[in-house]
């Protein structure tokens, strides 16, 4: 179904009350004055973006969406853990997103822990990088450079630790600091070459209904279909807990 521009805002309307809970959680673990003010300010914009795609005469109301998906998960990109374990978890991410840093921060290290490096998860990431945000196309595209010198989940994780600072001078900096081959990785950044793959990673996103980032799709494969749920914004490690155990206990179920 073609999504319509009234039913996007209702989405996006949705995913921002969800990341603005997040930020409540957020705050209450200790987040620093400032790092509070930058999540309100990514709200402001996400509402910004909102008031675009509203048209005269909609109603301000609408059901939440379905949380089930089944879509086609295009093969490649870029993943960790066992492509045996029995399930995905793709987060689509926009590496300027403070709540894409806050899951970064909290809850990925211990799902990592207890059902990546344990054989039960495979993560998958995927850029959805936000029209908002000035720097996150030349970030998404300083991560497949990165990629190409075999340093992309070292970019990834120093770019998400800063969020607030991906000004192309900076991106340099921190491949650099990531011991990449500087020129190389900056006529990569400089050619834009990755365009067409992010648009797909978007495009994707937009078929599993993503709106807001982090958005999480948790699921089974089935040949290159992806049938799970989807999660949105940065959620505690124990909702993730709590649904990837549902899932997998799922799985032992069905196989006896």
């Amino acid at each position: 179904m073609k999504i319509t521009g009234s039913i996007r805002w209702f989405l996006t309307l949705a995913v921002s009350t969800v990341l603005l809970a997040g930020t409540s959680l957020a705050y209450a673990d200790g987040m620093t004055k400032e790092q509070a003010q930058e999540m309100l300010n990514e709200l402001k914009a996400i509402h910004a973006a909102v008031d675009k795609l509203q048209m005269p005469g909609q109603q301000q109301a609408a059901p939440a969406p379905d949380d089930k998906v089944s879509y086609t998960l295009a093969p490649g990109g870029f993943s960790m853990g066992s492509a045996k374990a029995p399930l995905v978890m793709v987060e689509y991410t926009d590496f300027q997103c403070p709540f894409c840093q806050q899951f970064h921060n909290t809850a990925f290290a211990q799902i990592k822990a207890n059902y990546i490096d344990t054989g039960k998860v495979r993560f998958v990431s995927r850029d959805f990088p936000l029209p908002f945000h000035e720097n996150a196309h030349i970030a998404a595209t300083a991560a497949r450079c990165a990629a190409d010198q075999g340093k992309y989940w070292e970019m990834r994780h120093v770019m998400i630790v800063n969020a607030a600072a991906l000004k192309e001078e900076n991106l340099v900096t921190y491949a650099g600091n990531v011991k990449m081959d500087v020129p190389a990785f900056k006529t990569c950044l400089d050619s834009d070459k990755y365009k067409a793959q992010i648009d797909k990673d978007i495009a994707e996103g937009g078929v599993a209904g993503v709106t807001g980032t982090p958005s999480f799709v948790i699921g089974h494969m089935d040949n290159d279909k992806i049938d799970g749920v989807r999660m949105v914004g940065a959620a505690p490690y124990d909702q993730f807990d709590a649904k990837i155990q549902e899932m997998l206990d799922k799985t032992t179920t069905a196989k006896k």
